[in-house]
Parts: C-alpha cells; sequence; structure tokens
C-alpha cells in the first residue's frame, strides 16, 4: 500500500513538474515573437508586480535582513522590488542570449555591453593550463560564458540545475551547444570538473550558494554559514590561477562584464594552498559585490541556516 502510494505522489509531481514546464517552454517562444527589448521590459513589469507575491519573497526580505540590519524597511522593499526586476529581466533575456552579445573591440560603446578587463579575458584565452573563473548570481549571470566563448575562452560551468527536472534536462542541452559545456551540481561533478582540468580545461564556478553537506564555515555579511570548499580543493589539486568575474546590469537593457586580475592564493607555513581561507575569501570578494549592487543578487535562497549567529 504505501510503495502504491509512493508512486502515485511521485507520478502526481511529474505531472506538475512536466506541466509548468510546458508553460515555461511556451513563454520562452511567445517572448521570441517580439523584439528582445519589448520583450524584456515587459516581463520586468510583470516581475516587479507578481514576485512580491510570491511566498519565496519572504525568504528574501528576511536575508536582506540578517544581511543589512541598519537599512530601514523601505529600502529593503525597494531592493526586493528591483532583485525581481533584475530576475525578470534575467529570464526573458534567456530567450536571447545568443542574440544580445553585441560587443565589438573596434567599437566598444556601440552596443549593450562594455567590458571590464579585456586584458584579462586576453590572458583567459592565452593560458596552456587550467584556470577557475568564478562569479556569483549577479547580475545576469548566465552571460557570463557566452561573452566568454566570444574571446574564445571555452568554460565548463559548474551548474545547480532547476528542480524542475523537465526545465534542467532543456536548459542543459541549450547552454552546452551555445556557450561551453556544464557540469549539474550533484555527485561526481567534482570528478568531471578534474577531468576537465587534467586536459588544460577552463572551469567556472558559482560560489556563493549556501553548502550543507561537507561545507566548511565562513564568515558572510558578519554571520556564521557553510560554503562549498571545491574551489579551494580544485587549486590546492592543481595549483592554478583564480580569476573572480562578474556581470553588472547598467541602465537602458546594458551590461558590464569584469573580469578581474587574479587573486593571491592564501597558503600554509608549509606552502599547501589554505582550502578554508581561500574559500572564505572568494566569498567576501562576492559579498562585495552585492554591497555595492544588493538588487542584484539572488536573495531567494536560504544562504544562512538557524541558528544565525553573528561572528566576531
Amino acid at each position: 500500500m504505501q510503495t502504491h502510494v509512493r508512486k502515485t505522489i511521485i507520478a502526481l509531481r511529474n505531472f506538475r513538474d512536466w506541466t509548468i514546464a510546458q508553460w515555461f517552454f511556451t513563454f520562452i517562444w511567445f517572448l521570441k515573437l517580439f523584439p528582445a527589448d519589448t520583450a524584456i521590459n515587459t516581463t520586468e513589469k510583470l516581475g516587479r508586480v507578481l514576485g512580491m507575491a510570491y511566498p519565496r519573497t519572504k525568504m528574501a526580505r528576511k536575508n536582506l535582513k540578517l544581511a543589512f540590519p541598519e537599512k530601514s524597511n523601505k529600502e529593503i522593499e525597494q531592493i526586493l522590488r528591483d532583485m525581481w526586476g533584475n530576475l525578470s529581466r534575467t529570464a526573458a533575456e534567456y530567450a536571447y542570449l545568443d542574440k544580445i552579445f553585441d560587443f565589438d573591440a573596434e567599437n566598444p560603446n556601440a552596443g549593450r555591453f562594455e567590458i571590464t578587463g579585456i586584458e584579462n579575458f586576453e590572458k583567459l584565452a592565452g593560458l596552456a593550463d587550467t584556470a577557475i573563473c568564478f562569479t556569483g548570481h549577479t547580475g545576469n549571470w548566465e552571460i557570463l560564458p557566452v561573452g566568454s566563448a566570444a574571446y574564445g575562452v571555452n568554460i565548463t560551468a559548474l551548474f545547480r540545475p532547476p528542480n524542475n527536472r523537465f526545465i534542467a534536462e532543456r536548459v542543459l542541452a541549450a547552454r552546452t551547444t551555445s556557450s561551453g559545456q556544464l557540469v549539474p551540481s550533484k555527485a561526481g561533478a567534482a570528478w568531471a570538473l578534474a577531468k576537465v582540468m587534467d586536459g588544460g580545461g577552463k572551469v567556472g564556478l558559482l560560489v556563493d550558494q549556501y553548502h550543507n553537506r561537507k561545507g566548511v564555515r565562513i564568515n558572510f555579511f558578519n554571520r556564521e554559514t557553510r560554503a562549498n570548499p571545491l574551489l579551494g580543493k580544485l587549486v590546492r589539486q592543481y595549483n592554478c590561477p583564480v580569476f573572480p568575474a562578474r556581470c553588472i546590469r547598467l541602465p537602458k537593457g546594458r551590461f558590464r562584464l569584469e573580469i578581474q586580475d587574479p587573486i593571491d592564493i592564501p597558503r600554509k607555513s608549509n606552502g599547501d594552498v589554505d582550502t578554508i581561507a581561500l574559500t572564505q575569501k572568494v566569498n567576501e570578494i562576492v559579498e562585495e559585490w552585492v554591497r555595492e549592487y544588493p538588487e542584484q543578487w539572488l536573495w531567494l535562497h536560504k544562504r544562512w541556516r538557524d541558528p544565525v549567529r553573528p561572528r566576531k
């Protein structure tokens, strides 16, 4: 009896996810019928209204109050609305990822994109050995691999698939063909990235999510949390450079892609890479980015878990 009930629950969940996925695919198809700016601007307006009613917004509000206890309720609500504006634009831009990247090195101010750190893109492209780029869920983080590919930097990115497996399969297929390889964040992902690095490939990591299983304790916004130590472990194994990279959303549908100089790697007294200190360091860089543009970060994840303890 219990087995029958379990199978029924799974079947209903699969049907629900399939239905949601079909609505999502229809939405993307519908967007493509319109010019990019029209579709993206309209989606943003809808998202600002509908997003505030989404139950997960309560988690985002709680996170913001933990991160910015000095901000007023009015400021928090404005950041939430702007966050939904950013996320809505990001979702709509997914339909145009390969079309909207129009950077021209000979006329850098003509298109939607400006790039900071071009010399670092070129340095990455010219590296014969492996390297790591890391970023956070800021701006439209999906654009970074597209911009890297335009400079001849083929990055294999570790990503967290959507919970809906039907959407995850479509996203994986689309992104793999357009902007490098993707490695879903699951068991065996570290081995897959190591295989890429064994061949001198470049990998990209999103480093700003809570990592419960085997996560290391770090300080993020002056509060204790856990983070994934994978980047530090890979650097310890391959002794490779680490480049911070981010996407910043600018007014009027424009973007700035920024790849910063490689960071100094913290080491222990014996010369080994200090993986915990490196994990802390990359999260401190992400925190700087978030403090600069709080409305462009993904506040919907449960970044801190109870008990939430301020760090001294």
